[in-house]
């Protein structure tokens, strides 16, 4: 972990413990205490481009142009990461956070609607955080294409994580004017604040899951053994990086995973506690009944070779409502003390 001076603890601290007494937030009156604080990228590689031509770019309005000449050498598919340290642990083992597909760790941080969010609730309950940017996302930064990423882009519309993670009631159901927008029944998702969750949207590529994991891995080596916390996309990250790494990874909490891991390596988590989380709305969406159905199959295979996998559907716990991005939702506090208890009741706080 980078070491950083007195001088700078000092400043974030005060930073952080600044903006949560000047928050109107009703969830927590509880300020941050940080021992520490700072930022690392892991992985990435690097690659030579040749045999384009010199440009000359006008870098400022004003300014004198300069030749650029793209031929070089180019540092890719690094991944960005941030940690606090909190000055009372209570977490055993550092916490990972892992974010979704399109998203970056902005996921973890204050909701849209300007409410606490889970980065905040663990930092609190006295885990070591870590929230990173996947590689191509956010602060990690992306690789021309097609030369170094082979394949284009993804973008997405404002309305379509409205109808596909289970907000809005299918297509047309997104609407500039959130009076006029029509969610499902009973959601939980600020709606008021939608707009501004579009805003950390980012790009994402189809074609990067194999460089990702591997800077998961590279993160995992440099700070674990630790627990990781997946949303998503990074579902089958983290179950492919804990059966990279089964010794270091000591418990995986899968937030609505999208994905699986190597079934032909499934024996390596018999060993790893983890447990699985689901929303509301789920049988009838379209496609996350079969989502689901896939990691319930995966789970199946860990218990036949020794594992004890565990499911938790929030509405069988009477609490609902909840839409794919259930660390955003109005009750996100609720949902973060149900796997805060999940944690002590595994052991891994003090």
């Amino acid at each position: 972990m980078p070491s950083v001076n007195l001088l700078k603890i000092s400043y974030y601290a005060l930073f952080f413990s600044s903006l949560v007494a000047c928050s109107t937030l009703p969830s927590s009156n509880q300020s941050i205490h940080l021992k520490e604080m700072g930022s690392f990228h892991v992985g990435g590689k690097e690659v030579l481009i040749s045999g384009k031509p010199i440009q000359e770019v006008l870098f400022t309005v004003g300014g004198v142009p300069a030749k650029v000449d793209p031929n070089g050498l180019y540092q890719v598919e690094q991944m960005y990461v941030q940690y606090f340290i909190p000055t009372h642990q209570k977490g055993k083992l550092p916490l990972l956070m892992w974010h979704g597909g399109g998203l970056s760790g902005v996921t973890y941080e204050t909701t849209p609607d300007g409410r606490e969010g889970w980065l905040n609730y663990f930092i609190k309950q006295g885990w070591a955080v870590f929230n990173s940017d996947a590689v191509e996302r956010g602060r990690s930064g992306w690789a021309m294409y097609p030369e170094i990423t082979k394949t284009s882009p993804i973008f997405l519309t404002k309305e379509n994580p409205f109808e596909r993670f289970r907000i809005g009631n299918g297509p047309g159901s997104y609407n500039k004017d959130p009076a006029k927008m029509k969610p499902l029944p009973g959601n939980q998702f600020p709606l008021a604040g939608y707009d501004n969750f579009t805003k950390q949207v980012v790009p994402r590529w189809t074609s990067t899951d194999e460089p990702t994991i591997a800077a998961y891995i590279e993160l995992v080596d440099k700070v674990c053994p630790c627990i990781v916390l997946v949303h998503s996309q990074s579902g089958p990250f983290g179950y492919r990086v804990a059966q990279a790494r089964p010794d270091k990874v000591k418990a995986l909490i899968l937030v609505e995973p999208a994905g699986v891991g190597d079934a032909k390596q499934v024996a390596a988590l018999r060993n790893i506690p983890n447990v699985s989380i689901y929303g509301d709305f789920i049988e009838s969406d379209s496609r996350w009944p079969n989502i689901r159905a896939n990691n319930m199959k995966f789970q199946d295979a860990m218990r036949q070779a020794g594992g004890k996998p565990e499911l938790i559907n929030l509405p069988e716990r009477g609490i609902k409502g909840n839409s794919h991005m259930l660390m955003m939702d109005k009750n996100n506090q609720e949902i973060a003390a149900v796997i805060q208890q999940w944690l002590s009741d595994k052991g891994f706080v003090h």
